[in-house]
């Protein structure tokens, strides 16, 4: 058991970054602004940094029991995090995000895990409050980013739960740079209340008229009958619908991000080359079988949809 003036040298030499501002959507859910020590590092929207505390700070009432192994008690546990952005300021004005001295993150509470190893991070994340020290990265960084989208592209931003966090950057950077062509974001979550944003993609609907945000809850008392997926908005055509025109694959690019299930992204046979898809049936398999092309990183291929998995 460390000492509290052992607590409070570490903290000392091993936090480089200060809690700003934080708001708790409710108490599995939160918004955490955090501003180094350090000049904000150049990044682009889509990319990600590492945040940690100590395994001496306190975690979360009701999380799995953790057993920490010799020693760990004086280390840190980190993990990245996409970048997210609030997309608005305090005025309901367009943030100058590049203007400000912090970074926004989007964090659910991981409470258990069916990993041997409890989860370390989030439950202490969820314990801090504003003014508290914390550790962030000094490197930002990620291929998942705009750089292929051309300025009449369509874009669809995919995601389920805090997957949502790169598309807010992401989307406030294609309206900072006026973009002409249709943007759509979709969200898929458990209940209306896990939709942080909710109020500014609203908000946002008002003032662009080629922005469209489509909310979709599974376990809502009016939904959970006839529950809609991100696969079943675009397999049912309602994508299409509230987009106002047909998929083209030739000037869309598709960017998805959270649960892999949703996402599927496809494995390459180590022999054969040939590629599978998971199952069940992920947005990667519905859209390759109309002609788009997902990236392959690993042969250096490019295409219109990109992803970032969550876990």
């Amino acid at each position: 058991m460390l000492t509290p003036e052992q607590v409070a040298e570490l903290r000392r030499q091993r936090y480089n970054a200060t809690v700003v501002w934080l708001r708790k959507v409710h108490p599995e859910l939160m918004r955490l602004r955090v501003r180094g020590d350090f000049p904000k590092p150049a990044h682009v929207p889509g990319q990600y940094s590492t945040l940690g505390l100590g395994y001496w700070e306190p975690r979360h009432p009701g999380c799995q029991e953790e057993i920490l192994k010799p020693g760990d008690e004086t280390k840190l546990v980190r993990r990245a995090y996409s970048i997210s952005c609030p997309i608005l300021d305090d005025n309901g004005q367009l943030l100058r995000y590049d203007e400000v001295d912090w970074l926004e993150y989007y964090i659910v509470l991981v409470a258990s895990s069916d990993k041997a190893q409890a989860p370390g991070l989030t439950p202490r994340l969820f314990m801090l409050r504003e003014g508290d020290r914390i550790y962030m990265g000094e490197k930002i960084t990620g291929h998942y980013t705009l750089a292929p989208v051309q300025p009449h592209d369509t874009v669809l931003l995919l995601s389920t739960g805090t997957g949502e966090a790169p598309h807010n950057y992401m989307l406030w950077e294609l309206l900072r740079r006026q973009h002409p062509g249709r943007i759509l974001a979709a969200c898929c979550v458990r209940y209306r209340r896990d939709l942080a944003y909710l109020s500014v993609h609203e908000e946002l609907m008002r003032r662009y008229p080629n922005y469209t945000f489509v909310p979709l809850t599974t376990r809502e008392a009016d939904t959970v009958q006839h529950k809609v997926y991100i696969q079943d908005l675009i397999l049912s055509g309602q994508l299409e619908e509230k987009l106002g025109q047909p998929l083209d694959p030739a000037r869309t690019h598709v960017f998805l991000c959270g649960n892999p299930k949703m996402i599927g992204v496809p494995v390459k046979d180590r022999e054969t080359g040939a590629r599978s898809y998971p199952q069940p049936t992920g947005v990667v398999e519905i859209l390759e079988k109309r002609g788009f092309q997902a990236d392959q990183p690993q042969a250096k291929v490019q295409g219109n949809i990109h992803f970032e998995e969550y876990w």
